[in-house]
This record gives structure tokens, sequence and C-alpha cells, in this order.
């Protein structure tokens, strides 16, 4: 009895391993180069945006744990987001799940905030 649901176990395991393999392939084969992307597999991957450069001198620092960033695309969102904020500029690494904002003007924490989660990104933490 135990070696039948054993049996079981390993077929239903084997059809969602299979059925994931066979999603994986057929989305690399469409073109696809971020699976599971928002973007739809477009994102630009691991390029790196240029670095926006700021009016005057730099007189703060903040870091932000920001959570739902998956790929390239997220950062790239993240990003510009931020760097469209007057007396911002923004590097974002989706490995630590953070962006390094330094400003060259009093800038609310409340500003970057909302920014952020407006598109749809959750800030955890300002720091």
């Amino acid at each position: 009895m135990v070696f039948m649901e054993n049996v079981i176990v390993v077929i239903i395991l084997a059809a969602l391993i299979g059925g994931a393999v066979a999603y994986l392939i057929r989305a690399k084969r469409s073109g696809v180069k971020c699976v599971g992307c928002p973007a739809g597999g477009s994102c630009p991957g691991s390029r790196k945006m240029p670095k926006k450069k700021l009016d005057g001198p730099v007189i703060g620092k903040k870091t932000m744990k920001i959570s739902g960033m998956h790929c390239g695309h997220c950062v790239t969102d993240v990003t510009k987001t931020l760097n469209q904020i007057d007396g911002v500029s923004a590097d974002v690494s989706l490995s630590k799940g953070s962006a390094k904002v330094s400003f060259d003007r009093e800038i609310e924490e409340d500003v970057l905030k909302k920014a952020v989660e407006k598109i749809g990104y959750k800030v955890t933490d300002i720091f």
C-alpha cells in the first residue's frame, strides 16, 4: 500500500516538473528573455542604465529596501521612477532588493515611498 502511494507521488511530481520544463522550453523558443517577467519577457535584463547626473552637489543619501522586484524590468521601472523625481539619482539592485538614492536637495521619504509604491512595489524600509 505504501509503495503504491509513493509511486503516485512520484508520478505527480514528474508531471509537474515535466510541465514546468515544457513551459520554459516553449517560452525560450518563442524568444522570451526573462521567463515570468511582468513585461512579458521583454525586460532589459542585466543592461545597466546610465546614472542620472544631479544639478548640484549630493547633500544626502538613503537606502530603500524594496520588495516585489523580480527581474531587470523591475529594476528599470524603479530606477526610472525614482530618477524622474527632481533632485534624485537612484541606483537600484535586484540582488539586494534595494535602491541607493542620492539627492541634491531635501526630499521627503514619503515622496520616494509613494513613487515606488505607485508602480506596484512595496517599500519595506528607508534608512
